[in-house]
């Protein structure tokens, strides 16, 4: 039997089908800070550091299409983890700059910095960062508050 902390799988990537690819590809690159690995007739490849992709986007079937509709089953969200708070701080400043709304934000109870938004095929997403196991209160608190986005961009100097 497996410890708790031993990891026995984990998400590869994740694949979105999306409107409009060049749109897309500029979001995660530009604002997430993803890196473009590969492209390939109708679909791009991005990832952080060294990993072939974490994220591929495609416009196989979905070319100048329509987001679904909000009550539609589906993702309701994936999440990009930081490596760093001043990572997801500098994340921050890129979409507020470019003006992409925080839709919401959580402290996650201690464990995580949060920030939801909808990329521009309004696909979830969650940028986080995972607070050291040595970082975290104890015991947890079981609620969630709204994360402070000034002292978050604070990280920034």
């Amino acid at each position: 039997m497996k410890s708790v902390d031993e990891t026995v799988a984990d998400i590869g990537h994740v694949h979105l089908k999306v409107a409009d690819l060049d749109r897309a590809a500029s979001f995660y690159r530009d604002l997430l800070g993803m890196e473009i690995k590969n492209a390939v007739d109708g679909a791009v490849f991005l990832a952080f550091g060294r990993y072939h992709h974490h994220l591929a986007l495609n416009t196989w079937q979905s070319k100048d299409g329509d987001p679904p509709a909000p009550q539609a089953t589906g993702l309701d969200h994936f999440a990009i983890r930081y490596a760093s708070r001043h990572d997801l701080a500098a994340a921050l400043k890129r979409l507020l700059d470019a003006g992409v709304p925080i839709e919401s934000s959580s402290d996650c109870g201690g464990i995580a910095d949060s920030l939801y938004l909808r990329d521009p095929d309004q696909n979830g997403v969650e940028l986080t960062w995972d607070r050291p196991h040595e970082m975290r209160p104890s015991p947890l608190p079981t609620d969630d508050r709204p994360l402070d986005l000034g002292r978050l961009l604070a990280e920034l100097g």
